[in-house]
């Protein structure tokens, strides 16, 4: 959970900081672009409020109503996060981008001197100011921020792919249970991307004094983000309805208990996640006959043993002995 915060913590200063740089951009600009990348970073820095509050939130200790502990919060969080995401961020910029494209209202770099609506203010900049420098070096300064971010959360997604084995990012994505370091790398991910579609945007209005570019840049963020935050909704949905381990995992832990020499079968196991990397495990396991009440007790804590060292998830172990006419192999 400590990688995870410090995930957290990097994204959010450096969204913060890049907000207000595009915000500031905006105004001495009026890029539709510019305004598509102002609402994607206030989103990312309200998201990552979300997602430490969800950590602080399912840190908290088990209690009779909640005898498995909160670690689901996190879940919790990072969904509203992608709804947000799809919501503020992905919504408003396309839907910014495709008014300026059917309004033939100012879109790109605008001209130096005229004003700037906002909500209810209107912003006059400086004559002397050049809008495409003002753009190219707000953004060019939240690229080098967000590559910070995003190189804090690749390395604790690393650090998870070597720890569990995964082949690399896709089946970590599929995979993982740490959905707030997940959010976190691909808002990083797709604020990188989104940086060079308005970088490109505005390049090429420059070279062809065509302002379509910068308004199509906006409006394609925009279906980015509500992408990206769809698939962010599946994964956290999968793991609020409880979700069991892979199915290979699952195959790998019912090995472990039916090589134990005094299993005869499994008549039934059962994985689910409670919370990023907690994992509890329910068997019904058919043991050989003829075992003492204190042999049983012995192997069923042997076997508890042999899953948590085979899977460093696992947190709860539930066994209930059966009969071995039950078993299945």
């Amino acid at each position: 959970m400590a990688g995870s915060k410090s995930v957290v913590l990097a994204a959010l200063v450096a969204n913060g900081a890049i907000a207000v740089l595009k915000f500031f951009g905006f105004l001495l600009t009026g890029s539709a672009a510019m305004l598509s990348e102002t609402y994607h970073s206030i989103s990312d820095t309200g998201n990552q409020v979300f997602l430490l509050i969800g950590i602080r939130y399912s840190g908290r200790e088990a209690d009779r109503r909640h005898p498995f502990g909160y670690g689901k919060a996190q879940f919790f969080y990072s969904f509203l996060v992608s709804v947000f995401l799809f919501g503020i961020a992905g919504w408003e910029s396309a839907k910014h981008g495709w008014s300026e494209l059917t309004s033939g209202g100012h879109g790109g770099g605008g001209h130096a001197g005229e004003a700037v609506e906002f909500l209810f203010f209107s912003f006059q900049p400086p004559a002397w100011l050049d809008p495409l420098s003002v753009n190219y070096t707000v953004l060019l300064g939240a690229f080098a921020f967000e590559t910070w971010a995003l190189y804090k959360a690749r390395a604790e997604m690393q650090r998870q792919i070597e720890r569990n084995d995964w082949s690399g990012y896709r089946e970590a994505f599929r995979k993982t249970s740490d959905v707030t370091t997940l959010t976190a790398l691909t808002e990083d991910t797709i604020a990188l991307a989104g940086i060079v579609i308005a970088l490109v945007g505005l390049f090429l209005e420059q070279f062809t004094g065509n302002p379509f570019f910068d308004r199509i840049s906006a409006l394609l963020i925009g279906i980015m983000l509500m992408g990206f935050a769809l698939a962010l909704a599946w994964q956290n949905k999968r793991l609020l309805l409880g979700e069991s381990l892979p199915r290979d995992e699952t195959r790998r832990l019912r090995q472990v208990v039916t090589d134990h020499e005094q299993v005869a079968g499994i008549v039934d196991f059962r994985t689910v996640y409670f919370g990023p990397n907690e994992v509890i495990v329910s068997a019904d396991v058919a043991f050989v006959p003829g075992l003492s009440t204190s042999e049983l007790d012995a192997a069923i804590t042997e076997i508890e043993d042999a899953l948590k060292a085979t899977n460093g998830d696992i947190r709860t172990v539930y066994i209930e002995p059966e009969t071995q006419t039950e078993a299945q192999s």
